[in-house]
């Protein structure tokens, strides 16, 4: 049996070149991104720049008071991959007495009560501080620009817009004065402006210029001390404590404080990173689901190559249970805490948990044991509905969760919005952005959260928090319960491979929970099966849905899978026969991954990115 051979077909090319390569989910980032490489940054100024572009042209997928983690590694330590932790953690005042006080058992998905401390901005700011070359009015001044300007709208986001329009109407008018000016829904292509974004960009560059720093460094300081203690704050306090609609069905006011803002500040960490076939994979901690990833590989690595073939049903069977075991892991030990994560990566463990795969599907949440360690088992919900909600009809929380691919027949999955949609119809979730230099920086970044559906606009800012706080649980003893201070468990979840000690790979995909899942299939076929960047993120793609899901209300369906219809009818039978409940979504619609490469021995560049939904690009030369 050998692996399944490529498409000969790409729908685009795998971009070669030396000097450098961007790869993003919009390519206005991409250009933008790719121009700063141009004119003399470095990978870490571009995707910079690029990251501020997608908080104006995405804006149903991230915006500034969303967070954002990456992985990246320097010119100078190439063998030292790095995370850049954009997380912020649950306000101090977020405890699951008040919320139960409120009358809720979950987390809203939408609403202030959802938000953590806001931590892209500052992220990106100690990002191009730290290991940036421009000042800060040349980075920001393409976002500035479109948002001053203006830019064509995305028909996906005018539809994000029009699904949460009665939403906007009669409970967030502020968002309705943002996004539907005189009530009207713009049209794809419109030249759409954010006055009060650019005015906030505007004062925080007016902050950096009259700090009377010295150094780049300190002026870049300057705009991160405005952000976190001057007028970003206090509008961000005084705007989220009106009650307003929530998810739920129901009116709170936000807890967010002063101090939780000043209190935050974003860092860089050592990534955790396990070998599989002679690779090294570098993610995020188990404050983020990055580690599900590795585990998943850790129980792949004792399979042979033939039954790692995604394109096979043996292959993507044996996937399937694989991340199934290491989600049911994610949910039972992960959090912002102390994980034994030494354990759960262990070639001892990965083998009691490899032992689980038979040759049938488990529709079972299965947890593993860890010694001196009882499992959290969360309440398993395959359908949820407040009562607050039954009164007044799904409609009241189409602005909630991440949205991910809306199934034809059932949509218990997309952990979303509960419009249906049309066969393989993508939803946008998240943004994503990698480059890599001539000198060899790199970086893979996952911007997410404060999208325009999260929350109420700011008008005072022209953005709203996000909602990740939806990510713990309102139950004591949960490695994931709501703790003010403490990072929810992320579902933003970059990767870095390196190979012989220098990085080769920068790579991620929008997703919520399919993150990492559709990741897994890229390198797969990338380090096993041989195949081309652009031929790994075009061959079709699955998940599963077999574990609760992150984003509210928190359902899951046990064995289920979702697959694009291009994996062949036989293969998709003989899953069915396994005992997989297969979601059919059309035959391009999962997975939006971008990616870039380099070989450490030629200087050699390549880029990638996904041709589903007509909008992510790669650029280089």
């Amino acid at each position: 049996m050998t692996y399944s051979a490529p498409n000969a077909f790409t729908t685009r090319p795998t971009l070669q070149g030396t000097f450098g390569m961007t790869a993003s989910t919009h390519w206005l980032a991409t250009a933008c991104a790719q121009a700063v490489l141009e004119r003399g940054g470095n990978a870490f100024d571009a995707a910079v720049a690029g990251a501020f572009v997608l908080h104006v042209v995405e804006p149903h997928l991230n915006g500034p008071g969303g967070d954002m983690t990456g992985v990246f590694v320097t010119a100078s330590e190439p063998d030292a991959p790095r995370v850049m932790m954009g997380q912020g953690p649950a306000p101090q005042a977020a405890t699951i007495d008040h919320y139960r006080s409120e009358g809720l058992d979950l987390v809203p998905g939408s609403g202030a009560l959802a938000a953590a401390v806001p931590g892209a901005v500052d992220a990106w700011l100690v990002l191009l501080r730290d290991h940036g070359t421009w000042e800060l009015p040349d980075v920001v001044s393409f976002a500035l620009g479109y948002a001053r300007d203006g830019h064509p709208i995305l028909g996906r986001v005018v539809a994000t817009i029009g699904s949460v329009a009665t939403l906007f109407t009669e409970h967030w008018p502020t968002s309705a004065a943002q996004w539907m000016p005189n009530g009207h829904l713009p049209r794809a292509g419109d030249l759409v402006t954010n006055a009060a974004w650019a005015k906030t960009l505007d004062r925080l560059l007016a902050a950096s210029a009259d700090s009377g720093a010295a150094t780049r460094e300190g002026r870049i300081d300057a705009a991160r001390r405005e952000w976190r203690v001057g007028f970003v704050a206090r509008a961000i306090v005084n705007f989220a404590r009106a009650p307003h609609r929530h998810s739920s069905g129901t009116d709170h006011a936000g807890v967010i404080a002063l101090t939780d803002l000043a209190g935050f500040e974003a860092s860089i960490e050592e990534a955790t990173t396990v070998v599989f076939r002679g690779h090294t994979i570098a993610k995020t901690g188990a404050w983020g689901q990055g580690p599900a990833l590795l585990q998943t590989l850790m129980i792949l690595e004792g399979f042979s190559d033939a039954e790692l073939d995604p394109s096979t049903a043996l292959g993507a069977h044996t996937i399937l249970e694989a991340q199934k075991l290491a989600f049911a892991d994610r949910e039972a030990y992960y959090g912002d805490a102390d994980v034994p994560l030494n354990y759960l990566l262990s070639a001892e463990y990965a083998a009691t948990r490899r032992a689980l795969i038979t040759e049938q599907s488990s529709p079972e949440l299965r947890p593993g044991i860890v010694p001196g360690r009882s499992p959290y088992l969360p309440v398993l919900r395959t359908e949820y509905t407040t009562e607050a909600l039954a009164r007044q009809g799904a409609g009241a929380s189409a602005g909630v969760g991440e949205p991910t691919v809306a199934a034809p027949t059932r949509a218990a999955h997309t952990q979303t919005e509960p419009e249906t949609l049309s066969t393989g119809e993508l939803r946008g979730d998240t943004c994503h952005i990698d480059v890599v230099d001539r000198w060899g920086n790199m970086i893979s970044a996952t911007p997410s959260g404060g999208w325009l559906q999260s929350s109420p606009t700011i008008p005072e800012l022209g953005f709203c928090l996000g909602s990740r706080l939806q990510m713990t649980w309102l139950e004591p003893g949960a490695p994931s319960a709501l703790t003010g201070g403490k990072r929810p468990r992320t579902t933003l979840t970059p990767t870095l491979v390196l190979k012989d000690g220098r990085a080769v790979t920068a790579l991620g995909s929008p997703g919520g929970d399919q993150q990492d899942q559709w990741q897994l299939l890229y390198l797969l076929r990338t380090i096993i099966g041989g195949y081309t960047p652009q031929q790994a993120i075009d061959a079709p793609a699955f998940h599963s849905t077999s574990f609760p899901g992150s984003f509210w209300p928190r359902t899951w369906e046990p064995g289920g899978a979702v697959v694009e219809d291009r994996l062949g009818e036989a293969v998709i039978a003989e899953l069915e026969q396994r005992g997989h409940r297969i979601t059919r979504a059309g035959d391009w619609a999962l997975g939006r991954l971008s990616a870039v490469t380099r070989d450490p021995r030629t200087g050699l560049l390549q880029a990638a990115a996904n041709p589903r939904g007509a909008q992510g690009y790669a650029a280089g030369r």
